[in-house]
């Protein structure tokens, strides 16, 4: 391919270490000056393409591109924003081909989970039907770490580390106070149909019997009288309990124990809180006093104690897609393969698209201990490695010292004066 310019977005629910996946690419794109000329981040995710709103990287230092590694957050913007399906409607494809054409669009990187991978591999496809030349090059990024095929998701190993610190912190709090305050105590983590984060809090847990006592996961159905049976038991054996619940955690009919009734930008149900249903629950049927919290965005956005494998990774991929786009890929995505538990091994691969868009990896069964409430000797083997290491951001004045990039854009070309004719605001919901 001649040299031409690149087009990198950011999908979805943001991380603390999606960035490094981008410092991963321009740094490395920067340095194939031959095969890529500029790289252009779309401001908001694709919705940079759909409206022509190219920030130039090339305006930034490279001091500047290079402390990305250690910025949390998007720093292009991200956002919520499902594709049709081109055989239903195109026009969304039609457009982001147009805007590629004027500006010399020929590389494609699309940093995100299941749906921002489906949209990659569509306009992989798309673009093949029509005689245009692009290379589309999906991105892992997911807290949830339920991509299949890659052995770990870029921002989950970062967010196991701190929840199983906060884990950790907080029994120790909850353990000095219960005989006379608190006796339970309910974390909620991320987690919609997959219970790695929840799994991860069990890394706090230096021998048996250690907080956190009872595990929550979606992939287990949830038991009203086992599991008051289970709290009950530990506060009589211990004086307390810490509860991690993930948030899609379900009864046996598969409805949410927090179903709020509302969808997402991509149709998934909104959930409204699970930590405060179970907390309730404790308080009504069991008397105890209870706290609870929702670690929320402070999980995927605490670079501050980001795992130093996580940060590796998730740069290592950016400078991967950048490397699979220029020896001539199209419509896969580069994926981390282990290749030993201990010590850590692992090395880049990559996979279809096609074979990874909109299919979800759940914990596996033999993860779960027996009783369902915690894990077993095998995910803490995998687990462990994920959270190893620290890579502390810049300090000054006590503060992390974080990047804010000029992110300028550049011309339009080829405005789309009736955009939100064709897309109303209401179907553009970012965040």
């Amino acid at each position: 391919m001649a040299r031409a310019n690149a087009f990198y977005a950011q999908s979805g629910g943001v991380t603390s270490v999606i960035n490094a996946s981008a410092c991963g690419v321009i740094e490395t794109a920067r340095k194939h000056k031959k095969q890529i000329g500029r790289v252009y981040a779309g401001k908001n995710g694709i919705l940079g393409a759909l409206k022509e709103e190219l920030i130039d990287t090339s305006r930034e230092t490279n001091k500047s591109i290079a402390a990305l590694r250690h910025t949390p957050s998007g720093a292009f913007g991200s956002c919520r924003y499902k594709l049709k399906a081109p055989e239903a409607d195109d026009r969304e494809y039609a457009r982001i081909l147009e805007v590629f054409r004027s500006h010399n669009i020929r590389y494609f990187f699309y940093n995100g989970g299941g749906d921002s991978q489906d949209t990659a591999d569509k306009l992989a496809s798309y673009s093949k039907r029509n005689d245009y030349d692009l290379s589309c090059i999906g991105i892992p990024k997911t807290v949830d770490n339920d991509l299949p095929y890659t052995d770990c998701c870029p921002g989950f190993g970062s967010v196991a580390k701190y929840v199983a610190i906060a884990t950790r912190e907080a029994s120790l709090d909850v353990a000095s106070m219960c005989e006379t305050s608190t006796k339970v105590f309910v974390l909620e983590v991320m987690g919609r149909h997959a219970g790695w984060i929840a799994a991860s809090s069990a890394l706090a847990q230096e021998k048996i019997g250690d907080a956190p006592q009872i595990i929550l996961f979606p992939e287990v159905p949830f038991v009203d009288a086992d599991f008051l049976r289970t709290v009950k038991r530990a506060v009589n054996s211990k004086g307390y309990c810490v509860i991690v619940v993930s948030e899609g955690v379900r009864r046996k009919n598969g409805r949410f124990l927090s179903e709020s009734g509302s969808k997402d930008a991509f149709g998934h149900v909104q959930l409204g809180g699970v930590a405060p249903v179970i907390a309730d629950m404790i308080g009504r049927k069991l008397g105890y006093k209870n706290h609870w919290a929702v670690a929320d965005y402070l999980q995927r956005a605490a670079r501050h104690i980001a795992s130093a494998t996580d940060v590796e990774q998730a740069y290592s991929l950016g400078k991967a897609a950048v490397e699979l786009a220029i020896s001539g890929h199209s419509g896969v995505m580069p994926i981390i393969k282990r290749v030993s538990d201990s010590p850590y091994r692992w090395k880049i691969g990559h996979e279809k698209l096609s074979k990874v868009a909109n299919v979800e990896r759940f914990l596996p069964k033999s993860f779960i201990s027996q009783d369902g409430y915690g894990i077993t000797a095998k995910a803490r083997r995998y687990l462990e490695p994920l959270i190893a290491g620290e890579d502390y951001p810049p300090f000054r004045g006590g503060m992390p010292q974080y990047v804010r990039l000029k992110n300028l854009l550049v011309e339009k070309k080829c405005p789309f004066k009736f955009f939100h004719n064709f897309f109303p605001p209401t179907s553009l919901e970012s965040f």
